[in-house]
Protein backbone atom coordinates (compact mmCIF):
# COMPACT_ATOMS: atom_id res chain seq x y z
CA UNK A 1 0.00 0.00 0.00
CA UNK A 2 2.98 2.31 -0.57
CA UNK A 3 1.04 4.37 -3.13
CA UNK A 4 -2.02 4.83 -0.92
CA UNK A 5 -1.19 8.45 0.05
CA UNK A 6 -0.46 9.36 -3.58
CA UNK A 7 -3.88 8.04 -4.54
CA UNK A 8 -5.61 10.12 -1.86
CA UNK A 9 -3.77 13.30 -2.94
CA UNK A 10 -4.76 12.70 -6.57
CA UNK A 11 -8.30 11.93 -5.42
CA UNK A 12 -8.61 15.30 -3.68
CA UNK A 13 -7.40 17.11 -6.80
CA UNK A 14 -9.66 15.05 -9.03
CA UNK A 15 -12.81 15.53 -6.95
CA UNK A 16 -12.32 19.31 -6.93
CA UNK A 17 -12.49 19.58 -10.74
CA UNK A 18 -15.61 21.52 -11.79
CA UNK A 19 -16.38 19.07 -14.60
CA UNK A 20 -17.06 16.41 -12.00
CA UNK A 21 -19.33 18.49 -9.75
CA UNK A 22 -22.36 16.59 -10.97
CA UNK A 23 -25.11 15.03 -8.87
CA UNK A 24 -23.92 11.83 -7.21
CA UNK A 25 -27.40 10.32 -7.22
CA UNK A 26 -28.19 10.34 -10.94
CA UNK A 27 -28.60 6.86 -12.39
CA UNK A 28 -27.68 6.22 -16.02
CA UNK A 29 -27.95 3.27 -18.38
CA UNK A 30 -24.94 1.05 -19.00
CA UNK A 31 -24.45 1.40 -22.75
CA UNK A 32 -24.91 -1.77 -24.82
CA UNK A 33 -22.97 -0.33 -27.76
CA UNK A 34 -19.99 0.22 -25.47
CA UNK A 35 -20.19 -3.40 -24.34
CA UNK A 36 -20.28 -4.64 -27.93
CA UNK A 37 -17.39 -2.43 -29.02
CA UNK A 38 -15.05 -3.67 -26.31
CA UNK A 39 -15.95 -7.37 -26.56
CA UNK A 40 -15.42 -7.28 -30.32
CA UNK A 41 -12.08 -5.53 -29.95
CA UNK A 42 -10.70 -7.60 -27.07
CA UNK A 43 -11.80 -10.88 -28.67
CA UNK A 44 -10.28 -10.06 -32.04
CA UNK A 45 -7.27 -11.92 -33.42
CA UNK A 46 -5.24 -8.71 -32.98
CA UNK A 47 -5.02 -9.48 -29.26
CA UNK A 48 -3.65 -13.00 -29.87
CA UNK A 49 -5.76 -14.65 -27.19
CA UNK A 50 -4.66 -12.23 -24.43
CA UNK A 51 -2.20 -14.54 -22.72
CA UNK A 52 0.16 -13.02 -20.11
CA UNK A 53 3.85 -12.76 -21.07
CA UNK A 54 2.97 -12.43 -24.78
CA UNK A 55 2.50 -9.62 -27.27
CA UNK A 56 -1.20 -10.17 -26.61
CA UNK A 57 -0.74 -8.98 -23.03
CA UNK A 58 1.08 -5.83 -24.13
CA UNK A 59 -1.75 -4.94 -26.52
CA UNK A 60 -4.45 -5.77 -23.98
CA UNK A 61 -3.15 -3.86 -20.96
CA UNK A 62 -2.29 -0.81 -23.08
CA UNK A 63 -5.77 -0.90 -24.63
CA UNK A 64 -7.36 -0.97 -21.17
CA UNK A 65 -5.11 1.81 -19.88
CA UNK A 66 -5.93 3.97 -22.89
CA UNK A 67 -9.68 3.37 -22.54
CA UNK A 68 -9.64 4.24 -18.82
CA UNK A 69 -7.69 7.40 -19.66
CA UNK A 70 -10.18 8.35 -22.38
CA UNK A 71 -12.97 8.06 -19.83
CA UNK A 72 -11.09 10.38 -17.48
CA UNK A 73 -10.41 7.83 -14.74
CA UNK A 74 -7.41 8.29 -12.47
CA UNK A 75 -4.57 5.78 -12.29
CA UNK A 76 -5.37 3.23 -9.60
CA UNK A 77 -1.80 2.67 -8.35
CA UNK A 78 -0.40 6.05 -7.44
CA UNK A 79 0.63 7.60 -10.75
CA UNK A 80 0.35 4.33 -12.65
CA UNK A 81 -2.53 2.35 -14.13
CA UNK A 82 -0.54 -0.85 -13.61
CA UNK A 83 0.31 -3.14 -10.74
CA UNK A 84 3.21 -5.34 -11.73
CA UNK A 85 2.68 -9.01 -10.86
CA UNK A 86 5.90 -11.06 -10.73
CA UNK A 87 5.41 -14.41 -12.41
CA UNK A 88 7.42 -17.30 -13.73
CA UNK A 89 6.55 -18.81 -17.09
CA UNK A 90 7.26 -22.54 -17.15
CA UNK A 91 7.18 -24.10 -20.59
CA UNK A 92 7.21 -27.79 -19.85
CA UNK A 93 7.83 -30.58 -22.31
CA UNK A 94 6.56 -33.84 -20.76
CA UNK A 95 7.73 -37.23 -21.93
CA UNK A 96 5.48 -38.61 -24.65
CA UNK A 97 4.46 -41.49 -22.41
CA UNK A 98 3.50 -41.99 -18.80
CA UNK A 99 4.48 -45.53 -17.79
CA UNK A 100 2.63 -47.68 -15.23
CA UNK A 101 4.07 -51.00 -14.06
CA UNK A 102 3.45 -53.52 -11.29
CA UNK A 103 6.53 -55.61 -11.96
CA UNK A 104 4.69 -58.15 -14.11
CA UNK A 105 2.42 -55.95 -16.19
CA UNK A 106 2.81 -52.48 -17.63
CA UNK A 107 1.12 -50.01 -19.95
CA UNK A 108 1.81 -46.57 -21.36
CA UNK A 109 -0.40 -43.50 -21.56
CA UNK A 110 -0.01 -40.98 -24.39
CA UNK A 111 0.52 -37.28 -23.64
CA UNK A 112 -2.60 -35.14 -24.18
CA UNK A 113 -4.68 -38.10 -25.36
CA UNK A 114 -4.56 -39.86 -21.97
CA UNK A 115 -2.67 -37.60 -19.56
CA UNK A 116 -1.29 -34.14 -18.95
CA UNK A 117 1.66 -33.34 -16.71
CA UNK A 118 2.81 -30.00 -15.30
CA UNK A 119 4.93 -28.63 -12.49
CA UNK A 120 5.12 -25.43 -10.46
CA UNK A 121 8.76 -26.03 -9.62
CA UNK A 122 11.02 -23.50 -11.33
CA UNK A 123 13.84 -25.91 -12.12
CA UNK A 124 15.02 -27.30 -15.49
CA UNK A 125 13.81 -30.86 -14.96
CA UNK A 126 11.39 -32.79 -12.76
CA UNK A 127 10.36 -36.42 -12.85
CA UNK A 128 8.73 -39.34 -11.14
CA UNK A 129 10.90 -42.44 -11.47
CA UNK A 130 9.05 -45.61 -10.46
CA UNK A 131 7.17 -43.62 -7.85
CA UNK A 132 4.87 -45.81 -5.76
CA UNK A 133 1.17 -45.11 -6.33
CA UNK A 134 -1.19 -44.84 -3.36
CA UNK A 135 -4.92 -44.29 -3.74
CA UNK A 136 -5.82 -41.36 -1.48
CA UNK A 137 -9.56 -41.20 -2.15
CA UNK A 138 -10.53 -37.57 -2.59
CA UNK A 139 -7.15 -36.35 -1.36
CA UNK A 140 -8.76 -34.37 1.47
CA UNK A 141 -7.69 -33.48 5.01
CA UNK A 142 -10.67 -31.73 6.63
CA UNK A 143 -10.65 -31.88 10.46
CA UNK A 144 -14.01 -30.08 10.67
CA UNK A 145 -15.59 -32.99 8.81
CA UNK A 146 -13.54 -35.64 10.60
CA UNK A 147 -11.92 -36.56 7.29
CA UNK A 148 -8.31 -37.50 6.49
CA UNK A 149 -7.52 -39.32 3.23
CA UNK A 150 -3.75 -39.20 3.85
CA UNK A 151 -3.52 -40.62 7.36
CA UNK A 152 -1.13 -43.45 8.18
CA UNK A 153 1.23 -43.23 5.19
CA UNK A 154 4.75 -41.84 4.85
CA UNK A 155 4.27 -40.01 1.56
CA UNK A 156 7.89 -39.22 0.78
CA UNK A 157 8.64 -40.30 -2.80
CA UNK A 158 5.09 -41.55 -3.37
CA UNK A 159 2.41 -40.33 -5.77
CA UNK A 160 -1.16 -39.80 -4.58
CA UNK A 161 -4.02 -40.88 -6.84
CA UNK A 162 -7.14 -38.81 -6.09
CA UNK A 163 -10.67 -38.16 -7.30
CA UNK A 164 -11.93 -34.74 -8.38
CA UNK A 165 -14.66 -32.94 -6.38
CA UNK A 166 -15.49 -33.96 -2.79
CA UNK A 167 -17.43 -36.76 -1.05
CA UNK A 168 -20.68 -34.79 -0.96
CA UNK A 169 -20.99 -34.81 -4.75
CA UNK A 170 -23.99 -36.91 -5.86
CA UNK A 171 -24.01 -38.57 -2.42
CA UNK A 172 -27.64 -37.80 -1.64
CA UNK A 173 -26.47 -36.78 1.84
CA UNK A 174 -26.70 -33.05 2.54
CA UNK A 175 -24.70 -33.51 5.76
CA UNK A 176 -21.68 -35.00 3.96
CA UNK A 177 -19.40 -31.99 3.50
CA UNK A 178 -21.91 -29.55 1.94
CA UNK A 179 -23.82 -32.14 0.02
CA UNK A 180 -23.91 -31.39 -3.68
CA UNK A 181 -22.37 -27.94 -3.15
CA UNK A 182 -18.66 -28.24 -3.83
CA UNK A 183 -16.33 -27.12 -1.07
CA UNK A 184 -12.81 -25.86 -1.76
CA UNK A 185 -11.67 -29.39 -0.91
CA UNK A 186 -13.13 -30.45 -4.25
CA UNK A 187 -11.06 -28.10 -6.40
CA UNK A 188 -8.07 -29.34 -8.37
CA UNK A 189 -5.94 -26.55 -6.87
CA UNK A 190 -6.60 -27.91 -3.39
CA UNK A 191 -5.71 -31.47 -4.47
CA UNK A 192 -2.25 -30.35 -5.58
CA UNK A 193 -1.74 -28.15 -2.51
CA UNK A 194 -2.66 -30.87 -0.01
CA UNK A 195 -0.54 -33.56 -1.68
CA UNK A 196 2.41 -31.18 -1.41
CA UNK A 197 1.70 -30.47 2.26
CA UNK A 198 1.70 -34.21 2.88
CA UNK A 199 5.16 -34.53 1.28
CA UNK A 200 4.12 -36.51 -1.79
CA UNK A 201 6.35 -36.50 -4.87
CA UNK A 202 3.44 -36.37 -7.30
CA UNK A 203 -0.32 -36.36 -7.58
CA UNK A 204 -2.62 -37.86 -10.20
CA UNK A 205 -6.18 -36.49 -10.48
CA UNK A 206 -8.65 -38.83 -12.15
CA UNK A 207 -10.77 -36.90 -14.63
CA UNK A 208 -14.51 -37.36 -14.95
CA UNK A 209 -16.60 -34.87 -16.86
CA UNK A 210 -19.52 -34.52 -14.47
CA UNK A 211 -17.69 -33.97 -11.16
CA UNK A 212 -15.03 -31.84 -12.87
CA UNK A 213 -17.77 -29.91 -14.75
CA UNK A 214 -15.77 -29.93 -17.99
CA UNK A 215 -14.63 -32.49 -20.53
CA UNK A 216 -11.18 -33.82 -21.33
CA UNK A 217 -10.90 -31.25 -24.11
CA UNK A 218 -10.62 -28.54 -21.43
CA UNK A 219 -7.88 -30.49 -19.64
CA UNK A 220 -6.04 -30.81 -22.94
CA UNK A 221 -6.24 -27.10 -23.79
CA UNK A 222 -5.73 -25.69 -20.29
CA UNK A 223 -2.92 -27.95 -19.02
CA UNK A 224 -0.66 -27.88 -22.05
CA UNK A 225 1.84 -25.32 -23.30
CA UNK A 226 3.39 -22.62 -21.13
CA UNK A 227 1.94 -22.03 -17.68
CA UNK A 228 2.42 -19.17 -15.25
CA UNK A 229 3.06 -19.35 -11.52
CA UNK A 230 3.84 -16.96 -8.69
CA UNK A 231 6.82 -18.14 -6.69
CA UNK A 232 6.18 -18.69 -2.99
CA UNK A 233 7.50 -20.64 -0.02
CA UNK A 234 4.57 -23.07 -0.13
CA UNK A 235 5.49 -26.76 -0.56
CA UNK A 236 5.16 -28.22 -4.06
CA UNK A 237 4.98 -31.71 -5.52
CA UNK A 238 7.38 -32.50 -8.34
CA UNK A 239 4.75 -33.46 -10.92
CA UNK A 240 1.05 -32.57 -11.11
CA UNK A 241 -1.01 -34.69 -13.48
CA UNK A 242 -4.49 -35.53 -14.70
CA UNK A 243 -5.37 -38.84 -16.33
CA UNK A 244 -8.56 -39.78 -18.14
CA UNK A 245 -11.15 -41.99 -16.47
CA UNK A 246 -10.43 -44.79 -18.98
CA UNK A 247 -6.73 -44.61 -18.14
CA UNK A 248 -7.51 -44.75 -14.42
CA UNK A 249 -9.43 -47.96 -14.93
CA UNK A 250 -6.39 -49.50 -16.65
CA UNK A 251 -4.30 -48.48 -13.65
CA UNK A 252 -6.70 -50.02 -11.12
CA UNK A 253 -6.94 -53.20 -13.22
CA UNK A 254 -3.26 -54.00 -12.60
CA UNK A 255 -3.35 -52.87 -8.95
CA UNK A 256 -4.24 -54.34 -5.58
CA UNK A 257 -7.72 -52.83 -6.08
CA UNK A 258 -8.54 -54.78 -9.23
CA UNK A 259 -12.28 -55.48 -9.39
CA UNK A 260 -13.12 -53.05 -6.58
CA UNK A 261 -15.31 -49.95 -6.88
CA UNK A 262 -12.76 -47.28 -6.00
CA UNK A 263 -15.34 -44.47 -6.04
CA UNK A 264 -17.57 -46.18 -3.46
CA UNK A 265 -14.57 -47.00 -1.27
CA UNK A 266 -13.46 -43.35 -1.33
CA UNK A 267 -16.86 -42.23 0.01
CA UNK A 268 -16.37 -43.99 3.34
CA UNK A 269 -15.65 -41.61 6.21
CA UNK A 270 -13.23 -44.17 7.65
CA UNK A 271 -11.26 -44.39 4.39
CA UNK A 272 -7.53 -44.99 4.69
CA UNK A 273 -5.01 -44.68 1.83
CA UNK A 274 -4.48 -47.87 -0.17
CA UNK A 275 -1.08 -48.77 -1.71
CA UNK A 276 -1.72 -49.95 -5.27
CA UNK A 277 1.48 -51.95 -5.81
CA UNK A 278 1.91 -50.00 -9.06
CA UNK A 279 4.70 -47.55 -9.91
CA UNK A 280 4.61 -44.59 -12.27
CA UNK A 281 7.29 -42.86 -14.32
CA UNK A 282 7.02 -39.55 -16.18
CA UNK A 283 9.30 -36.56 -16.66
CA UNK A 284 9.14 -32.90 -17.70
CA UNK A 285 11.86 -30.74 -19.27
CA UNK A 286 11.31 -27.08 -18.38
CA UNK A 287 12.18 -23.77 -19.98
CA UNK A 288 12.02 -21.01 -17.35
CA UNK A 289 11.29 -17.32 -17.90
CA UNK A 290 10.83 -14.75 -15.12
CA UNK A 291 9.02 -11.51 -15.85
CA UNK A 292 6.14 -9.28 -14.76
CA UNK A 293 2.53 -9.39 -15.89
CA UNK A 294 0.14 -6.55 -15.08
CA UNK A 295 -3.10 -5.87 -13.30
CA UNK A 296 -4.73 -2.73 -14.72
CA UNK A 297 -6.28 -0.39 -12.14
CA UNK A 298 -8.28 2.82 -12.51
CA UNK A 299 -10.49 4.78 -10.14
CA UNK A 300 -13.11 7.47 -9.76
CA UNK A 301 -12.48 9.19 -6.42
CA UNK A 302 -15.39 9.69 -4.07
CA UNK A 303 -16.50 12.98 -2.56
CA UNK A 304 -17.23 12.63 1.16
CA UNK A 305 -15.76 9.16 1.85
CA UNK A 306 -13.00 8.95 -0.74
CA UNK A 307 -10.93 6.62 1.46
CA UNK A 308 -13.61 3.89 1.22
CA UNK A 309 -13.69 1.79 -1.92
CA UNK A 310 -15.96 -0.40 -4.01
CA UNK A 311 -13.91 -2.62 -6.33
CA UNK A 312 -15.24 -3.89 -9.66
CA UNK A 313 -13.10 -6.69 -11.10
CA UNK A 314 -12.80 -8.93 -14.14
CA UNK A 315 -9.86 -10.81 -15.60
CA UNK A 316 -8.49 -9.69 -18.96
CA UNK A 317 -6.44 -12.81 -19.77
CA UNK A 318 -7.25 -15.93 -21.76
CA UNK A 319 -5.25 -18.86 -23.20
CA UNK A 320 -3.35 -17.22 -26.05
CA UNK A 321 -2.28 -19.33 -29.03
CA UNK A 322 -2.58 -23.10 -28.71
CA UNK A 323 -3.58 -26.27 -30.46
CA UNK A 324 -5.10 -25.52 -33.88
CA UNK A 325 -8.66 -26.66 -34.55
CA UNK A 326 -9.88 -26.41 -38.14
CA UNK A 327 -7.01 -24.05 -38.89
CA UNK A 328 -7.68 -21.69 -35.95
CA UNK A 329 -5.15 -21.58 -33.12
CA UNK A 330 -6.10 -18.30 -31.37
CA UNK A 331 -8.15 -18.77 -28.21
CA UNK A 332 -9.95 -15.43 -28.27
CA UNK A 333 -12.12 -15.87 -25.15
CA UNK A 334 -15.03 -13.66 -26.18
CA UNK A 335 -17.23 -14.86 -23.34
CA UNK A 336 -14.32 -15.78 -21.07
CA UNK A 337 -13.56 -13.01 -20.35
CA UNK A 338 -13.71 -10.25 -22.95
CA UNK A 339 -17.31 -9.93 -21.72
CA UNK A 340 -16.36 -9.14 -18.12
CA UNK A 341 -13.50 -6.87 -19.16
CA UNK A 342 -15.85 -4.97 -21.46
CA UNK A 343 -18.24 -4.80 -18.51
CA UNK A 344 -15.59 -3.02 -16.42
CA UNK A 345 -15.21 -0.35 -19.08
CA UNK A 346 -18.95 0.01 -19.62
CA UNK A 347 -19.69 0.40 -15.90
CA UNK A 348 -16.81 2.86 -15.54
CA UNK A 349 -18.33 4.88 -18.38
CA UNK A 350 -21.72 4.83 -16.63
CA UNK A 351 -20.22 6.14 -13.38
CA UNK A 352 -18.43 8.93 -15.24
CA UNK A 353 -21.76 9.95 -16.78
CA UNK A 354 -23.62 9.83 -13.47
CA UNK A 355 -21.00 11.74 -11.50
CA UNK A 356 -18.90 10.79 -8.47
CA UNK A 357 -20.36 8.89 -5.55
CA UNK A 358 -19.48 9.54 -1.93
CA UNK A 359 -17.21 6.51 -1.89
CA UNK A 360 -14.50 5.84 -4.46
CA UNK A 361 -15.05 3.43 -7.34
CA UNK A 362 -12.15 1.20 -8.37
CA UNK A 363 -11.90 -0.89 -11.55
CA UNK A 364 -9.34 -3.70 -11.72
CA UNK A 365 -8.68 -5.79 -14.83
CA UNK A 366 -6.79 -8.77 -13.43
CA UNK A 367 -4.13 -10.95 -14.97
CA UNK A 368 -3.54 -14.68 -14.71
CA UNK A 369 -7.03 -15.87 -13.76
CA UNK A 370 -6.81 -18.72 -16.24
CA UNK A 371 -3.53 -19.80 -14.65
CA UNK A 372 -5.07 -20.13 -11.17
CA UNK A 373 -6.41 -16.69 -10.10
CA UNK A 374 -2.85 -15.34 -10.00
CA UNK A 375 -3.51 -11.63 -10.49
CA UNK A 376 -6.15 -11.45 -7.77
CA UNK A 377 -4.03 -13.61 -5.45
CA UNK A 378 -1.14 -11.17 -5.86
CA UNK A 379 -3.43 -8.19 -5.31
CA UNK A 380 -4.88 -9.82 -2.18
CA UNK A 381 -1.35 -10.28 -0.81
CA UNK A 382 -0.30 -6.76 -1.94
CA UNK A 383 -3.47 -4.64 -1.85
CA UNK A 384 -3.35 -1.12 -3.22
CA UNK A 385 -6.49 -0.16 -1.31
CA UNK A 386 -6.73 -1.07 2.36
CA UNK A 387 -8.92 -4.20 2.68
CA UNK A 388 -10.66 -2.92 5.82
CA UNK A 389 -11.61 0.20 3.88
CA UNK A 390 -12.76 -1.80 0.86
CA UNK A 391 -16.53 -2.00 1.12
CA UNK A 392 -17.19 -4.77 -1.40
CA UNK A 393 -16.04 -6.49 -4.55
CA UNK A 394 -18.28 -7.01 -7.60
CA UNK A 395 -16.69 -9.51 -9.97
CA UNK A 396 -17.60 -10.16 -13.61
CA UNK A 397 -16.55 -13.31 -15.43
CA UNK A 398 -17.90 -15.04 -18.55
CA UNK A 399 -21.11 -13.06 -18.99
CA UNK A 400 -23.51 -14.55 -21.52
CA UNK A 401 -27.15 -15.49 -22.00
CA UNK A 402 -29.59 -16.03 -24.87
CA UNK A 403 -31.39 -12.81 -23.87
CA UNK A 404 -32.67 -10.91 -20.84
CA UNK A 405 -32.96 -13.18 -17.83
CA UNK A 406 -35.62 -13.38 -15.13
CA UNK A 407 -33.16 -14.80 -12.62
CA UNK A 408 -30.05 -13.48 -10.99
CA UNK A 409 -28.07 -16.54 -9.94
CA UNK A 410 -25.70 -15.75 -7.07
CA UNK A 411 -22.65 -17.96 -6.78
CA UNK A 412 -21.85 -18.20 -3.09
CA UNK A 413 -25.37 -17.23 -2.02
CA UNK A 414 -25.72 -17.09 1.76
CA UNK A 415 -22.24 -15.79 2.44
CA UNK A 416 -22.83 -12.07 3.01
CA UNK A 417 -25.22 -9.12 2.92
CA UNK A 418 -24.24 -8.58 -0.69
CA UNK A 419 -27.13 -10.98 -1.35
CA UNK A 420 -29.52 -8.35 0.02
CA UNK A 421 -28.14 -5.62 -2.22
CA UNK A 422 -28.35 -7.90 -5.25
CA UNK A 423 -31.91 -8.96 -4.41
CA UNK A 424 -33.09 -5.34 -4.14
CA UNK A 425 -31.46 -4.47 -7.46
CA UNK A 426 -32.94 -7.57 -9.12
CA UNK A 427 -36.45 -6.76 -7.92
CA UNK A 428 -36.16 -3.32 -9.52
CA UNK A 429 -35.68 -5.18 -12.82
CA UNK A 430 -38.61 -7.53 -12.09
CA UNK A 431 -36.17 -10.38 -11.55
CA UNK A 432 -35.71 -12.95 -8.79
CA UNK A 433 -32.60 -14.20 -7.01
CA UNK A 434 -31.59 -17.86 -6.69
CA UNK A 435 -28.52 -19.70 -5.39
CA UNK A 436 -26.36 -21.41 -7.99
CA UNK A 437 -28.32 -24.52 -9.04
CA UNK A 438 -25.03 -26.12 -10.15
CA UNK A 439 -23.15 -25.57 -6.91
CA UNK A 440 -21.44 -28.93 -7.39
CA UNK A 441 -19.28 -27.31 -10.09
CA UNK A 442 -17.50 -25.13 -7.55
CA UNK A 443 -17.80 -21.84 -9.42
CA UNK A 444 -17.32 -19.93 -6.17
CA UNK A 445 -13.68 -21.02 -6.19
CA UNK A 446 -13.11 -20.50 -9.90
CA UNK A 447 -13.01 -16.74 -10.32
CA UNK A 448 -11.22 -13.76 -8.83
CA UNK A 449 -13.84 -12.75 -6.26
CA UNK A 450 -12.60 -15.74 -4.23
CA UNK A 451 -9.30 -14.02 -3.43
CA UNK A 452 -11.07 -10.84 -2.36
CA UNK A 453 -13.31 -12.92 -0.08
CA UNK A 454 -10.25 -14.64 1.41
CA UNK A 455 -9.01 -11.29 2.76
CA UNK A 456 -12.44 -10.48 4.18
CA UNK A 457 -13.97 -8.32 1.44
CA UNK A 458 -17.63 -9.28 0.80
CA UNK A 459 -17.98 -10.21 -2.84
CA UNK A 460 -20.82 -10.45 -5.33
CA UNK A 461 -20.43 -12.91 -8.19
CA UNK A 462 -23.66 -13.31 -10.09
CA UNK A 463 -25.35 -13.40 -13.48
CA UNK A 464 -28.61 -14.40 -15.13
CA UNK A 465 -28.10 -18.04 -16.06
CA UNK A 466 -31.29 -19.97 -15.30
CA UNK A 467 -34.55 -18.63 -16.82
CA UNK A 468 -35.11 -16.02 -19.49
CA UNK A 469 -37.97 -13.58 -20.01
CA UNK A 470 -38.28 -15.05 -23.50
CA UNK A 471 -36.48 -18.37 -23.05
CA UNK A 472 -37.54 -21.32 -20.92
CA UNK A 473 -35.40 -22.96 -18.26
CA UNK A 474 -34.79 -25.87 -20.65
CA UNK A 475 -33.77 -23.55 -23.49
CA UNK A 476 -31.36 -21.64 -21.25
CA UNK A 477 -29.83 -24.88 -19.97
CA UNK A 478 -29.31 -26.10 -23.53
CA UNK A 479 -27.66 -22.76 -24.38
CA UNK A 480 -25.31 -23.02 -21.38
CA UNK A 481 -24.54 -26.68 -22.06
CA UNK A 482 -23.62 -25.92 -25.66
CA UNK A 483 -21.16 -23.26 -24.54
CA UNK A 484 -19.64 -25.57 -21.93
CA UNK A 485 -19.19 -28.46 -24.35
CA UNK A 486 -18.13 -26.67 -27.53
CA UNK A 487 -16.78 -23.22 -26.65
CA UNK A 488 -15.43 -23.02 -23.07
CA UNK A 489 -11.62 -22.76 -23.36
CA UNK A 490 -11.85 -23.59 -27.06
CA UNK A 491 -10.91 -21.65 -30.20
CA UNK A 492 -14.64 -21.35 -30.93
CA UNK A 493 -15.22 -18.81 -28.12
CA UNK A 494 -15.36 -15.97 -30.65
CA UNK A 495 -17.38 -12.80 -31.12
CA UNK A 496 -19.89 -12.56 -33.97
CA UNK A 497 -21.96 -9.38 -34.04
CA UNK A 498 -24.78 -11.25 -35.79
CA UNK A 499 -25.14 -13.97 -33.18
CA UNK A 500 -23.64 -12.67 -29.91
CA UNK A 501 -26.62 -11.68 -27.75
CA UNK A 502 -25.93 -8.64 -25.56
CA UNK A 503 -29.27 -7.72 -23.98
CA UNK A 504 -28.84 -10.10 -21.04
CA UNK A 505 -25.25 -8.97 -20.45
CA UNK A 506 -26.41 -5.35 -20.43
CA UNK A 507 -29.14 -6.16 -17.89
CA UNK A 508 -26.64 -7.84 -15.57
CA UNK A 509 -24.14 -4.98 -15.89
CA UNK A 510 -26.91 -2.50 -15.15
CA UNK A 511 -27.67 -4.40 -11.97
CA UNK A 512 -24.00 -4.39 -10.94
CA UNK A 513 -23.84 -0.65 -11.59
CA UNK A 514 -27.01 -0.10 -9.53
CA UNK A 515 -25.59 -2.11 -6.62
CA UNK A 516 -22.35 -0.13 -6.72
CA UNK A 517 -24.25 3.15 -6.92
CA UNK A 518 -26.16 2.31 -3.74
CA UNK A 519 -23.07 1.13 -1.91
CA UNK A 520 -21.20 4.21 -3.10
CA UNK A 521 -23.62 6.64 -1.49
CA UNK A 522 -24.15 5.10 1.95
CA UNK A 523 -22.10 4.50 5.08
CA UNK A 524 -22.92 0.82 5.73
CA UNK A 525 -20.31 -1.89 5.21
CA UNK A 526 -21.91 -5.17 4.08
CA UNK A 527 -21.31 -7.91 6.62
CA UNK A 528 -20.49 -11.58 6.30
CA UNK A 529 -23.21 -13.83 7.63
CA UNK A 530 -22.63 -15.95 10.72
CA UNK A 531 -21.08 -19.23 9.66
CA UNK A 532 -19.23 -17.82 6.67
CA UNK A 533 -15.63 -19.01 6.56
CA UNK A 534 -14.62 -15.49 5.46
CA UNK A 535 -16.08 -13.61 8.43
CA UNK A 536 -12.96 -14.00 10.56
CA UNK A 537 -10.77 -12.42 7.86
CA UNK A 538 -12.93 -9.27 7.91
CA UNK A 539 -12.39 -8.91 11.65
Amino acid sequence: MKNYLKILVLAVLFSSCKNDKKSNTDRVEVDQTTIATHIERLASDDFLGRKPFTEGEVKTVNYLKDEFEKLGLLPGNGESYFQEVPMVEITGKPTENMIFTNGNESFDLTYLKDFVATTNKTIPEVSLQNSELVFAGYGIVAPEYGWNDYEGIDWKGKTAVVLINDPGFKSGDSTLFKGNTMTYYGRWTYKYEEAARQGAAGVIIIHETEPASYGWNVIESSWSGAKLVIESDAPLVDVETWISGESAQKMFDISTMKGQDYKTIAHNKGFHPIPLDVNVSVGIQNSIKKDFSKNVLAMIPGTDQKDEFIIYSGHWDHLGIGKAVDGDSIYNGAVDNASGTAGLLAIAEAFKKSGPTKRSMVFIALTGEEQGLLGSAYYAANPIFEPKKTVANINMDALMSPGKMKDLTITGFGQSEMDTYAKAAAEEQNRYVIPDPEAEKGYFFRSDHFNFAKIGIPALYAAGTYEGFNHSIAEVKAFNDTYGKSKYHQVSDNYDANTFELSGIQLDLQLFYNVGLKLGNETHFPKWYAGSEFKAARK
